[in-house]
């Protein structure tokens, strides 16, 4: 029997899945690990943290499932997107990564639209700087970390590192370095006009492949630490959205993802390339060769219900705890006795700053419309709801830009929530469906080295092999009704505030 390993490095722990070729999961492992925020806006986290959570999970998936390691035919890499691993000379990290929703780069970000022009570097990049991309991180190490930039011999992302700890090789691909903004995204390749203009040499970044290409292989000291083969083909791999994507088949046009997790991504399959020229929403390589895809992000998605969860539910996580069943289980019923519109409560997910459609690293999370009349149920279904929201902000712009969404697959932590798939089809005006596998990104990089270990000929009949629907959910216009007039005041409200959520975080800047 032939299998495959995904392994999904997120940033609150990393999950390794092993599957068979029919796409189902045989064996699972999750390692979770701290994330640090040394000041307000900031999130980094240790690459150790990662490579060791890769050692522990894919050892516990192999023992636990009993097999051969020699019939794993390939590995394929997930990661959280942006991050910034810096080596020096002798391979070794010369500071914590700093990760996608850290939002410290304003300075740099102006730096690089000075030096690229706003539309030259939209036209490259096909996104205007921003503060959660690759690019604005190396310049701030730069500017305000001038020792420790002297000494970087390499840039990877997040995933890369672990490929580079599996495989000694130095190797990116097209899907996850497409949000570094130093990709020429048309062409698919390192834009030297960039490169330049932002002073980094080519040399610190890696090789650049597609997302199902083999891009090295096990080494004898990564197999005596992780349990895999040596000489186990180890593919390209992609940025945790493409992968997602993949595993949950949204690999040709009309079909289109929604994906609730610590973030949240409204993601579209592009057979030719479109960029929003307002750059409100990313255009990426897509991790289908030859293809792109368009996606839509707010910062603080799942996270926002984990705040939540955190600090307003410790009955319900007791109780839970009691009952051996999931938290946020107990809390979807709490908010379910809430009516659609949460009794005129709204809720701004802006808990890291916000990329879609509002590109601003001082929006903050915001309670709007509370009353001594309102209790913990109405907040609970307001965040919900204001991620829903947030998400519809998402899906209106790629709508505006002609891209098909007959078809709508939730995916993450928040699509096993029927309420909050219902909310969705509610205010997307659209089914929305699940699939027979909830691994989505482990499964899209396992089908990924499929196909780079010659397992699948090629990324969409794979999926259509593999993935198909299993629940579906249509919108409920009394519940469209409401929610279309409150998305009127949520669309108000960011910018009423905007100068304000300014002003605050000059206060904040100043009382640093």
């Amino acid at each position: 029997m032939e299998y495959l390993l995904g392994i999904d490095i997120g940033t609150s722990g990393t999950k390794t899945v092993l599957f068979d070729k029919t796409g189902r999961s045989i064996a699972s492992s999750t390692e979770e690990y701290p994330m640090y925020q040394p000041r307000i806006g900031w999130a980094e986290q240790d690459p150790a943290d990662w490579w060791n959570a890769v050692c522990i999970t894919s050892r516990k998936v192999i023992e636990d499932s009993g097999i051969s390691p020699s019939d794993i035919k390939g590995v394929g890499l997930s990661g959280q997107m942006h991050g910034l691993v810096i080596l020096d000379e002798n391979d070794r990290v010369l500071r914590k990564s700093i990760i996608w929703c850290d939002q410290r780069t304003d300075a740099e970000c102006a730096e690089i639209t000075e030096k690229v022009g706003k539309d030259r570097l939209i036209e490259i990049t096909a996104n205007p700087a921003l503060t959660g991309f690759t690019a604005s991180k190396i310049l701030w190490v730069r500017n305000n970390e001038p020792d420790v930039y002297s000494k970087i011999r390499r840039i990877l992302l997040p995933k890369d590192y672990i490929r580079f700890m599996l495989t000694g090789e130095y190797a990116t691909e097209v899907s996850d370095a497409s949000g570094m903004q130093l990709l020429d995204i048309r062409n698919r390749c390192w834009s030297d006009e960039v490169l330049e203009k932002l002073e980094i040499p080519v040399e610190w970044l890696g090789k650049m492949y597609e997302s199902c290409e083999n891009t090295g292989t096990i080494t004898k000291e990564a197999a005596d630490l992780t349990g895999i083969f040596e000489g186990t083909i180890v593919a390209g791999g992609a940025g945790d959205q493409a992968a997602g994507a993949v595993g949950n088949g949204i690999v040709r046009e009309g079909v289109i993802s929604s994906t609730i997790g610590t973030s949240g991504v409204v993601f579209a399959h592009m057979d030719n390339i479109q960029i929003d020229k307002e750059g409100r929403v990313h255009t990426f390589c897509h991790a289908v060769p030859g293809c792109w895809h368009v996606m839509g992000v707010t910062q603080g998605a799942g996270l926002s219900l984990k705040w939540f969860r955190d600090n307003f539910c410790i009955e319900e996580m007791r109780t839970a705890e009691l009952m051996d069943v999931d938290p946020y289980v107990l809390m979807d019923k709490e908010a379910g006795k809430v009516d659609a519109g949460s009794g005129g409560v709204l809720y701004l997910p802006y808990m890291m700053g916000e990329r879609t459609p509002h590109l601003d690293s001082n929006a903050k999370a915001v309670f709007f419309g509370m009353s001594a009349a309102h209790g913990k149920q109405h907040m609970l279904r307001a965040v919900l709801e204001g991620v829903s929201y947030s998400l519809r902000d998402c899906m209106e712009i790629i709508k505006e830009m002609g891209i098909d969404a007959s078809q709508v697959r939730a995916s993450g932590g928040g699509g096993k929530s029927p309420l909050w798939r219902q909310m969705q089809a509610d205010m997307f005006k659209t089914e929305i469906c699940t699939i027979n596998s909830s691994e989505g990104p482990a499964l899209g990089v396992a089908i990924l080295a499929g196909v780079a270990s010659g397992v699948f000929s090629d990324v969409v009949s794979a999926c259509d092999s593999i993935i198909s629907i299993e629940t579906s959910q249509k919108p409920d216009s009394s519940n469209a009704e409401v929610y279309d007039r409150f998305y009127e005041i949520y669309k108000n409200l960011y910018i009423s505030m905007k100068h304000d959520f300014a002003k605050t975080a000059r206060i904040l800047e100043d009382l640093q």
